[in-house]
């Protein structure tokens, strides 16, 4: 199975997190792939820029970090913008959102807690 990781089920996994719920935890050990995104990098950024983030990892590590995990880094292309406009609307986050377009073009499963992402399809694993 290949897997991408919402940003919150990355941040967790990465920090060793108590949070991260036990099936994620399989997931990600189990899987033959696991991928982080640059758009998860990029909200991370942006969360922290506006004080709605901390985390124990250094930001100018995280890519290493990442890397040293053993996650795949998977880059937006242009297809999984174009995705965006078949996407339905149940969620208006723009960084889930391009999560969700990218797992449907690549294809992935993302693995997220968020209830509203559960909603879009069967690409979706929620834990």
């Amino acid at each position: 199975m290949r897997i991408l990781l919402d940003t919150h089920i990355l941040l967790w996994a990465l920090e060793e997190s108590n949070n991260l719920p036990d099936k994620a935890r399989q997931l990600v050990l189990s899987a033959d792939e696991v991928y982080a995104s640059t758009v998860n990098i990029w909200e991370i950024i942006i969360k922290l820029s506006i004080g709605k983030l901390d985390i124990k990892v250094n930001v100018h590590d995280l890519i290493q970090v990442i890397k040293q995990s053993g996650f795949e880094i998977l880059h937006v292309k242009p297809d999984h913008v174009i995705k965006l406009v078949d996407l339905e609307e149940h969620h208006r986050d723009p960084f889930d959102r391009m999560l969700i377009a990218q797992s449907n073009v690549e294809p992935l499963h993302l693995v997220t807690c968020d209830s509203i992402v559960a909603k879009y399809n069967g690409n979706i694993i929620r834990v």
